[in-house]
């Protein structure tokens, strides 16, 4: 908005420079009165977010200087305050902003109470905690936005424990050379692109950005609670490769992918993967997402196994107060995911079918739901969120595999098998209390219990072995085996910060 505003007051003095001379105060009054036409139509863009699984987008850029205030067409999903959805972040402005450079920083810090005590203070089958009985840095993120001339830039880093743990749980890089976990490791996001002055914007980004499979953000200083769900825990927290985000008006935007694969850095095989996602906010209250992935043979090492997913989520404010020092505002999500796999090989034991049972391998699906209520309090100082889902996922693909002697995505574990038919049935609930005095700073408070149908989390005797790992990560121990639990039950309380 800065630079169009700019852009105006050069060409207003240009052209009234003669009489401002003779009349400096309606000069004035003329720059004063188009400068307001401009902010009252919102003709240009800002650095904004619309994001689910966390993607920072900037949804336009500076129109041409032809375009008047009078033809400038509305920002996308500028109409109404979304800070308060899901997988947003609540910042209302950044903290320092230029024409060039919009810088952002973040730190999530985490303390962790196991009610197991596993002994090697290990948590499994999370993305987001990790470890337990100590404080952890998950992520301290610097990095931010350039935007210039209608092109486009955003990288984040990553130090911290997610530098390591998201790594690990992808295992294209270990197709062919040049260690891709190692070259990509200290980035979550990190993409360049261009904005077509097109329909309210046309924007084509490539590199590494976050995927919004999930609805939760990557950040979790964006989400309604700490820990989410299996459905977005275990949907892909990043995609490489090429996305173009075409905003039909200010409330709908369609975005075509085209992407290396499920959570990827390189291809698993030889086919990469496409998706997309139509996002509709037909008014402040309401957001509706639908993303769809295809095609992906993402199954490392077996060929012709096809992927497909759907994840489909609804957010409804149904209460707003802002000036009540009781309750301000009230709102829900609720998210639905289904997918399955098909192909491989079935007389080789890898083959798997989307229809059930068959010859041509066992049912091989993702059915998963995830709920969220979320109360805001006195005027937005405090919140409380209660929610939990469920899935179901035979064969397993889509569940995070627990770290035992090492075990990456690549390596597996004979302790914990992923193979076509293993089932996995996984529920869970979360109780979240936030205090948040600024809207950079969030104290979070969070209770949660997860549950499965089979041994899966850790137990007192924790999933390494008596000295350290030994052998290769994941290797079998004769006589020695992990601790798993059905069920785990554990308090976080966190820091989290957002510039």
């Amino acid at each position: 908005m800065r630079h169009r505003i700019e852009q105006l007051e050069a060409q207003i003095k240009a052209e009234s420079s003669v009489g401002s001379d003779a009349n400096p105060a309606a000069a004035a009054a003329d720059l004063q009165a188009s400068r307001e036409t401009l902010l009252a139509t919102g003709g240009v863009s800002v650095v904004g977010s619309t994001s689910s699984k966390s993607a920072s987008t900037s949804t336009s850029a500076a129109k041409p200087e032809s375009q008047t205030a009078s033809t400038a067409k509305a920002e996308p999903f500028a109409f109404a305050d979304f800070t308060w959805l899901n997988g947003n972040p609540r910042t209302k402005e950044p903290a320092f902003d230029s024409k060039f450079f919009t810088p952002e920083i973040r730190a999530d810090v985490d303390y962790t109470y196991d009610f197991r005590h596993p002994q090697d203070d290990t948590i499994s089958g999370s993305s987001e905690v990790f470890r337990a009985n100590e404080v952890q840095l998950t992520q301290m993120g610097v990095g931010g936005d350039f935007h210039y001339d209608n092109v486009r830039a955003r990288f984040m880093t990553q130090f911290g424990m997610y530098s390591t743990t998201t790594p690990r749980n992808d295992s294209s890089y270990s197709r062919g050379q040049w260690n891709l976990a190692d070259a990509y490791r200290y980035l979550s996001e990190a993409y360049g692109g261009y904005h077509f002055d097109a329909l309210h914007g046309i924007n084509v980004d490539a590199g590494i950005f976050m995927s919004y499979v999930g609805l939760f953000s990557y950040y979790n200083f964006d989400n309604w609670a700490y820990q989410p769900s299996y459905v977005s825990s275990n949907t892909p927290w990043f995609f490489t490769g090429v996305r173009t985000q075409i905003f039909l008006s200010d409330k709908l935007k369609i975005e075509p992918w085209f992407v290396n694969g499920w959570q990827s850095y390189g291809r698993f095989n030889n086919r990469p993967g496409i998706g997309g996602q139509i996002l509709w906010r037909p008014n402040g209250k309401l957001s509706i997402l639908g993303n769809q992935y295809a095609l992906g043979e993402d199954a490392l090492g077996v060929k012709g196994r096809v992927r497909y997913h759907t994840d489909d989520s609804i957010q409804y404010k149904y209460y707003d107060d802002p000036t009540s020092t009781r309750l301000s505002k009230a709102a829900f999500s609720l998210t639905g995911d289904a997918g399955c796999e098909h192909g491989g090989d079935a007389q080789a034991g890898t083959g798997v079918s989307c229809a059930g049972n068959s010859a041509k391998g066992p049912k091989q699906s993702f059915l998963g739901f995830m709920l969220y209520n979320r109360l805001w309090f006195d005027k937005d100082l405090f919140g409380l969120t209660l929610g939990g889902g469920r899935i179901n996922n035979p064969g397993r693909y889509l569940v995070l595999l627990p770290p035992i002697n090492g075990a990456t995505a690549t390596s597996g574990t004979p302790y914990f098998t992923e193979n076509p038919g293993d089932q996995f049935k996984a529920w869970d609930a979360s109780a979240t209390v936030d205090y948040m005095p600024s809207q950079y700073f969030t104290w979070r408070l969070e209770y949660d219990h997860r549950a499965a149908n089979v041994p899966y989390f850790a137990g007192p005797g924790g999933v390494t072995p008596p000295g350290g790992n030994t052998g290769a990560p994941g290797s079998l121990l004769p006589g020695w085996a992990p601790d798993l639990r059905n069920s785990e039950n554990r308090v976080t309380g966190a820091i989290l910060v957002k510039f």
